[in-house]
């Protein structure tokens, strides 16, 4: 239908009554549409078309009215003197309403004024059309016959049977429907996981829900873990090119949440009455308009909306020396991210005579572990380089993290610790890259993975705050920025109720806060008050979890216990079937015993109350569960008085340790060789902040709960036995 905004206005009254002199009781009438007049808060409102300044709909009128039939010509007439008068001409297409009421050459439906009886005989004769005034239609109706009350509708003719029957595919005018709709109830900027999860959460709560997604990837909103993890260890390219993965346990799954056919197509999602979900790939919001609450995308399309969520991510960072690089070395560097990514880097390993991964962190050692298992079969050199002292580093005590570079070196990668890249310049054919060493190493690719820089350009223009010490878009307590929109995901900067202002970039953390601001969408109002978790595995056989801030220049205590089978990423994929192990702490958090709710004691100190029982495997003597404390990470630190308080024999136990790794970090470890298995706790003035769960599984809840006590405690031993380390020993 037509809508001519500002009728207040007397042009636009001047226009409406014209309109309506002019046309006989056949409505003006575009394929069904019909005109009226609205005030511009309600055209704002209930607007479900494209924008009136996006050529599309303009075009699209032209393009009927080029059918010569003059009743459309008329109609494009007035179309234009709607949008120079009115202020605002919209064109609602395809109305669910007006199609059920208007037949196919435009005639409205008609409706029988007799009994129900006589609805069949007036359907077949002729209606006298009488010309409408503003006189007549200014009057009030006649007064209608008691049977004529509750009207009976006509039986549509075979014609209109058919065209009501009709999908939006068979629709005549679908080739010239706008691509894009121009209104959107909930609009996602962002196809990731932060997406995945709002709009199942808005479509939970709103059944009809009608959410239109905007990803500038040419993708289906998909998981990003198994891109650095189980899709390189595949023995079935075939698999891979679908991008499908086997689990750890050898079950076969796809990277993306959904498959094409739950989605609809974009032009098709105003007229699903049972709403729906559709995905507009390939596109960028590069503005939003808080105040008309319009996102402008980067082909000029407006798109009106009621709420929006901000769920843009992040993207990989670059380090200096390449962005300056020469054009033919920035072609052979990945900053790995996406599935575009993967499939670049999977085709240039199996061609590459090596490559090199610069980054040692999370992401960098999944890609370093992978790539060596596949230089095992082929000639491919894989080396890693970082400037910290140990893989994960920034993250990992010392004594782990030398632990864990031993481990990738088992993998089959050469791992240069405490380096980096000064310069890189192409020659024949290699990128040649000079080391801070005085090294030069000559590769045939790069691979950059050192972090995330998030997703924030939308900021300036539309007017939204971004924080300046943790980056991303600050948010309340209920992830709004502001009034309806909403951020989640890697670009929010939140507010932790016990941890302070945080930014995440964890899988675990897109998912709950997507389903919350996607909650809070539909009216929950929830604050946000969840500890995120993240998880990484260096192949099937060692993995660790981790919860709150797990930063290795803060003081940690450890408490490690000896490994066994059931101690490996594998084997916990193959109990549970999952391998996003955010899914299944979560699912551990829900089923938790109530015994467990109060795992440390109200006055601070954790004990073996009736509320937690131990098992005699708990109380085994401190000689077979070694302590370890890590007081040294940096200068700095030497001088907190935390590091005083842990107990002298852990920090002789922490350095004989290390020693002992140092002494051997080129041989790689057995998973049950010193590091089987254990828990790490990190320490803020003698309050736990976070938990490291190496090699240990569905404890997650445990850590969760202990981090949200805050509470000081003066045995942390104690606090491990909560774990239950020992459960599966023999």
């Amino acid at each position: 239908m037509f809508r001519i905004a500002g009728a207040g206005s007397v042009t636009a009254a001047r226009l409406s009554a014209a309109c309506c002199r002019a046309v006989t009781s056949k409505q003006f009438q575009v394929h069904g549409a019909s005109l009226h007049v609205l005030s511009s808060e309600t055209s704002r409102k209930t607007r479900n078309g494209p924008a009136h300044r996006t050529p599309p709909s303009w075009q699209s009128v032209r393009a009927m009215a080029s059918a010569g039939e003059s009743q459309s010509k008329i109609n494009y007439l007035f179309y234009g003197l709607a949008v120079l008068f009115g202020g605002g001409g919209i064109v609602y297409w395809w109305s669910r309403k007006y199609m059920r009421e208007t037949s196919k050459d435009g005639s409205t439906s008609k409706k029988a004024a007799a009994p129900a009886a006589a609805a069949s005989k007036e359907a077949t004769e002729p209606v006298a059309e009488t010309p409408v005034t503003a006189t007549t239609k200014s009057e009030a109706p006649p007064a209608q016959p008691a049977a004529a009350e509750a009207p009976a509708e006509a039986a549509p003719d075979a014609e209109s049977k058919k065209l009501l029957d009709a999908t939006p595919q068979s629709y005549p005018d679908y080739e010239v429907m706008p691509e894009i709709p121009g209104h959107a109830k909930y609009l996602l900027i962002g196809g990731g996981t932060a997406s995945f999860a709002a709009f199942r959460a808005i479509r939970a709560s709103d059944a009809k829900a009608q959410v239109l997604v905007v990803t500038e990837e040419e993708e289906l909103p998909y998981m990003r873990p198994p891109l650095s993890k189980e899709l390189w260890y595949s023995d079935e390219p075939k698999l891979v090119e679908k991008m499908k993965f086997k689990q750890w346990n050898g079950k076969e799954r796809s990277v993306y949440y959904n498959p094409p056919s739950f989605y609809v197509e974009p032009k098709e999602l105003a007229y699903q009455e049972n709403g729906g979900v559709a995905v507009v790939k390939g596109r960028k919001v590069m503005k939003l308009d808080p105040q008309k609450q319009v996102a402008v995308l980067d082909n000029g399309w407006e798109i009106f909306y009621d709420k929006v969520l901000i769920a843009t991510g992040g993207r990989p960072r670059n380090i200096p020396v390449f962005e300056r690089a020469s054009q033919e070395v920035k072609d052979r560097v990945t900053l790995f991210r996406g599935i575009k990514d993967f499939k670049r880097l999977d085709e240039v390993s199996k061609n590459a005579s090596s490559i090199v991964v610069v980054g040692g962190g999370f992401l960098g050692s999944e890609l370093t572990c992978a790539l060596g298992k596949r230089s095992r079969d082929s000639s491919l050199k894989v080396i890693q380089m970082f400037p910290e002292a140990g893989n994960m580093g920034k993250v990992l005590p010392e004594y782990l993290s030398q632990w864990t570079t031993a481990k990738v070196r088992g993998e089959g990668a050469t791992v240069k610790p405490e380096t980096f890249v000064k310069r890189a310049r192409y020659s024949d054919g290699k990128v040649i890259l000079k080391l801070n060493t005085g090294e030069e190493i000559s590769t045939d690719h790069v691979v950059v993975a050192v972090g995330l820089e998030p997703n924030t350009e939308l900021a300036k223009e539309s007017g939204l705050e971004v924080d300046d010490t943790y980056g991303g878009f600050r948010v309340n307590a209920e992830l709004e920025a502001r009034s309806d929109i909403w951020v989640a995901g890697d670009a929010s900067s939140f507010y932790d109720i016990k941890l302070g202002r945080r930014r995440v970039e964890h899988h675990d953390h897109a998912v709950v806060s997507g389903r919350l601001a996607g909650e809070n969408m539909t009216g929950a109002k929830k604050p946000y008050w969840h500890q995120s978790m993240f998880w990484s595995d260096l192949g099937p056989d060692v993995g660790y979890e981790a919860i709150g801030i797990v930063d290795s220049s803060l003081p940690t205590v450890a408490v490690f216990a000896k490994a066994t089978e059931k101690d490996t990423p594998r084997a916990v994929v193959e109990e549970t079937g999952e391998s996003l192990r955010s899914v299944t702490e979560t699912e551990a958090e829900a089923t938790l015993p109530a015994k467990e709710e109060g795992v440390v004691a109200e006055s601070g100190e954790t004990t073996a109350t009736p509320e937690v029982e131990l098992s005699s495997a708990q109380t085994t003597e401190p000689s077979e569960v070694p302590s370890t404390t890590d007081v040294e990470p940096s200068a700095s630190e030497k001088t907190e008085s935390a590091t005083d308080e842990a107990p002298a024999p852990d920090v002789e136990a922490a350095a004989k340790l290390v020693a002992e790794v140092e002494a051997e970090n080129r041989v790689a470890p057995t998973p049950k060789e010193d590091y089987g298995k254990g828990v790490i706790f990190y320490l803020r003035d003698d309050v736990i902040v976070g938990v490291v769960l190496w090699n240990l599984f569905n404890r997650m809840p445990i850590a969760r709960k202990i981090i949200k006590e805050g509470k000081q405690h003066q045995d942390l031993a104690e606090v491990a036995k909560l774990f239950d380390l020992h459960a599966d020993e023999d």
